[in-house]
């Protein structure tokens, strides 16, 4: 029992002190990425920024753990060849061998992206450390010329100010106060952080949904041919057939085959605004999350919000990149045998397989 006080106690007084002397100003939560600077019509945002590290940190780290190349890996090396092995033998458990060396390059680089983008994005110079904005709301912020760069900042909260200053956009009086304050030297507006999470842009995950939805009907093309492939979308032979025969029974069953067909083509549009939306969803609900813990309670109660993103992060990472597999599954074996049962009884056809 006394050890359980030991830890207990700490904690209190390091959330007591959080929440009386290091709060800031109310967060500012926006669906909308930031825009750092533009090239013409190219705006170039935070999200994008990170993009690019989060890309430039999996090449770097791939050319330093595989510079010395051995035959019998050590070191970091087998680290890597361990997690590339391991997420192989779960792409060819789900797959098959000849479509899990197919599928594995594709899938392999969407589980790690986001992996590592939702990892990164946990670090402590995100939504923190970025431009200011000068408007007639928003922070309160001090101003200190770092030699020729002016740096703002945010004041923390203290016993009779229980958060930083801010001036609140329905304000009636909200021009008078920050022409006030910029009198007095403060800059007014807001943050325009230099790094933000790459999942919390809406266009990031539409655009992995896209990039998966390519490859699926690739592979399905590929495997099936272009027409026995879109047969599943456009099925409208059996209605000619039946008025050619003047056949109504088999004119209906051409109407709902090609019923049938239209569905599967809204289904596989329909996938694109679920993967969206399902990381887009999970991944700004916990940035959100740690943002308001932050505000609230800055020590102690962050630390388990930050453990719960780390398994959400390899969590919506998996289900991206295993749905995309599974899909891919689905496109190669349109019209066959499921592949499991083909290749048990060795009738499965080498196209849909290679």
């Amino acid at each position: 029992m006394g050890r359980t006080w030991r830890i207990v106690i700490p904690a209190l007084v390091l959330m007591v002190a959080g929440l009386v002397f290091l709060r800031g100003p109310t967060p500012h939560i926006a669906l909308k990425p930031e825009t750092l600077f533009s090239f013409g019509i190219v705006n170039v945002t935070n999200t994008i920024i990170t993009s690019w590290i989060v890309v430039a940190l999996i090449v770097v780290g791939v050319f330093l753990m595989t510079r010395r190349w051995e035959l019998v890996p050590r070191g970091p090396q087998n680290v890597l060849e361990a997690v590339l092995e391991g997420f192989y033998n779960v792409v060819t458990g789900i797959a098959g061998e000849k479509n899990g060396r197919r599928f594995f390059p594709v899938v392999a680089t969407i589980f790690f992206f986001v992996l590592i983008g939702n990892w990164f994005s946990l670090t402590p110079v995100f939504n923190v450390i970025g431009l200011g904005q000068e408007e007639e709301h928003g922070f309160v912020m001090k101003q200190l010329d770092v030699g020729p760069l002016p740096l703002t900042y945010t004041t923390l909260s203290g016993p009779g100010h229980w958060k930083g200053d801010t001036i609140d956009e329905e304000d009636p009086q909200a021009a008078e106060k920050a022409e006030e304050e910029k009198e007095k030297g403060n800059f007014v507006g807001e943050l325009k952080p230099f790094l933000r999470s790459i999942n919390t842009d809406l266009n990031t995950p539409l655009a992995l949904a896209i990039m998966s939805a390519i490859f699926v009907e690739f592979w399905g093309i590929s495997a099936l041919g272009f027409g026995t492939y879109g047969s599943k979308f456009v099925n409208i032979g059996g209605v000619f057939r039946g008025l050619w025969h003047r056949n109504f029974g088999e004119v209906f069953g051409g109407i709902i085959d090609a019923f049938v067909g239209m569905l599967e083509f809204i289904s596989e549009t329909v996938r694109l605004v679920s993967f969206t939306f399902r990381l887009f969803g999970n991944m700004f609900a916990g940035e959100v999350v740690i943002l308001m813990f932050t505000f609230l309670f800055p020590l102690v109660l962050t630390l388990p919000f930050y453990a719960l993103e780390i398994v959400v992060g390899i969590m919506q990472a998996f289900i991206f990149a295993t749905l995309t597999l599974v899909f891919g599954m689905m496109a190669v074996s349109h019209g066959g045998p499921h592949p499991e049962e083909a290749e048990a009884t060795g009738h499965a056809p080498e196209t849909a397989l290679t």
